[in-house]
């Protein structure tokens, strides 16, 4: 089980870490919402959860807690620029439909 990142999203939370100053890493995670019923969520961390998967690459760590590897196991996490937007986007496998908005998915 694993979550992957891409160069581009390596260097962009490995700036955000260095902005903020301390953390271990960026924690990827799922909630429940939207209109396809699961969204991503990122949140920095700076303390490791009983349970946590560490995954390390390009000297980012993700963590990411059991729960929601069951649903994002195998993602890889990109950064990308599309004209004047720019934000993080998931290729994950597990992911059966998404919303018209690409905020949610469905598994």
């Amino acid at each position: 089980m694993a979550i992957t990142i891409t160069p581009a999203a390596a260097q962009h939370v490995a700036a955000q870490m260095d902005g903020r100053g301390h953390g271990i890493g960026i924690r990827v995670g799922v909630k429940t919402t939207g209109c396809s019923g699961m969204a991503y969520v990122l949140e920095f961390v700076d303390k490791l959860e009983v349970g946590d998967q560490v995954f390390e690459e390009a000297g980012v760590k993700i963590v990411v807690d059991p729960k929601s590897l069951l649903y994002i196991d195998g993602t890889e996490m990109d950064y990308v620029k599309h004209g004047v937007n720019e934000g993080f986007e998931f290729v994950n496998p597990n992911a059966k439909g998404e919303c018209g908005c690409g905020e949610s998915f469905s598994v």
